[in-house]
């Protein structure tokens, strides 16, 4: 079924099947790959895709959000659904723009549509289990409600006129939900800002051929402190059944910004291990924003169109103060717009900042974007101090809508 969410649970309904949903954009080229293989080639996706009502979903506009709630920054998402909307997982995960072979595979997906098809199977059993996977009501119903896109697009693709230009993307979304509290002059929640975490900042390196298999745990992490080990398989976290690394962001993006303790259930070698997850206050922050579409948002919004990253150069580190930890080279500065301000405040790619609004402990770019859409507001103007040449300067960049 081609954009017929509500067809969908109605075929659901009527035969008995799971349903699963593809949102996916059009013009991603790595989407297309894996969605052409995934129909046309793989004989063992597609006689489990015959088991499922198959959607396909290619825009956002009137997607109900309080249903369909996921990484806003991917461009191919999956839901395993039954007909009373109850959710059994998702899947569909990504740590770098355009590398995503170590986060999704079609070996994964499979697992996944036969896991869906197995809780399917159990659905009264397991389904106070899955009550976990449906979030709480987002802060407008559907995409085109948000402020900043309401006057700009409506419910429904424009078939009679520009269809490209009607359609909402994924990422607008994430753009919009951020909008929508740094336009109302609120800090932009860490939730909000850091969604989805995956799981490496966590120290889980996940085996994206299986549901939930850990494939390596990184040194002194959250992950290591909980005991946890190479080979593991984690059947349950937060008391939700797993079928993709996708589920484990789920369950990591609803824990609480300050810290909290997630229960974990492991299968070890024949053998069940219960363990906890302890996070402490800001561990989202340990995550990474640049690969994240969005992050061209809040650069406008906090640095005016630059893109920053850690200096190498040894003159900088030796001119910054006594203990400060910045020097954050300029890797580009934008020329049109808002993503112009700093090149019209006067600060040139190449120059090293130093000193932002009277900080120095700045130490990369998403600290900076983060000290920005936490602390002030659209308006307000900054200075920053930036080593060129061997000489400082200090210029005011404003902070933009």
């Amino acid at each position: 079924m081609y954009n017929d969410i509500p067809g969908a649970f109605e075929e659901a309904e009527r035969t008995g099947k799971p349903i699963v949903v593809v949102l996916r954009c059009l013009p991603c080229h790595e989407c297309v790959k894996l969605d052409d293989e995934l129909v046309d080639t793989d004989p063992v996706i597609r006689p489990l895709l015959e088991q499922f009502v198959c959607v396909r979903q290619v825009a956002t506009n009137g997607l109900d959000l309080d249903l369909f709630q996921y990484d806003t920054d991917q461009s191919f998402a999956v839901f395993f659904l039954a007909a009373d909307k109850t959710i059994y997982g998702r899947f569909g995960t990504r740590s770098h723009r355009t590398e995503w072979m170590g986060d999704v595979s079609l070996k994964g997906l499979a697992k996944a549509l036969q896991g869906a098809l197995d809780l399917h199977a159990e659905h009264a059993k397991v389904k106070d289990a899955l009550a976990g996977k449906r979030g709480q009501p987002m802060e407008v119903a559907s995409p085109e409600l948000y402020p900043s896109l309401k006057d700009k697009f409506t419910d429904k693709l424009n078939y009679q006129g520009d269809v490209v230009k009607s359609c909402i993307h994924c990422h607008q979304i994430g753009d919009a939900q951020r909008e929508y509290y740094w336009h109302a002059k609120q800090p932009i929640p860490d939730k909000v800002l850091w969604p989805y975490p995956h799981p490496k900042s966590v120290g889980l390196i996940m085996d994206p051929n299986e549901m939930a298999t850990v494939k390596e745990v990184s040194t002194d992490s959250i992950a290591a402190r909980a005991g946890l080990r190479s080979g593991d398989v984690i059947a349950t976290l937060d008391g939700q059944p797993l079928l993709s690394i996708a589920d484990i962001q789920w369950v990591l993006h609803n824990v609480d910004p300050d810290g909290g303790t997630v229960p974990a259930e492991i299968n070890r070698a024949g053998s069940t291990v219960t363990t906890q997850l302890r996070f402490p206050k800001d561990w989202r922050r340990a995550g990474d924003l640049s690969w994240r579409v969005t992050t061209w948002g809040l650069r406008r919004i906090a640095a005016g169109g630059m893109q920053l990253e850690p200096s190498t150069r040894s003159e900088a580190r030796s001119n910054t103060a006594p203990n400060a930890t910045m020097a954050l080279h300029v890797k580009r500065v934008g020329k049109y717009g808002a993503h112009g301000a700093a090149k019209r405040a006067g600060i040139r790619e190449g120059d090293v900042i130093t000193s932002f609004d009277g900080r120095t402990n700045l130490s990369s770019e998403q600290d900076l974007l983060t000290y920005v859409v936490t602390s002030k507001q659209p308006g307000d103007k900054v200075d920053v101090t930036v080593l060129r040449g061997g000489k400082e300067l200090s210029y005011t960049l404003p902070i933009q809508k």
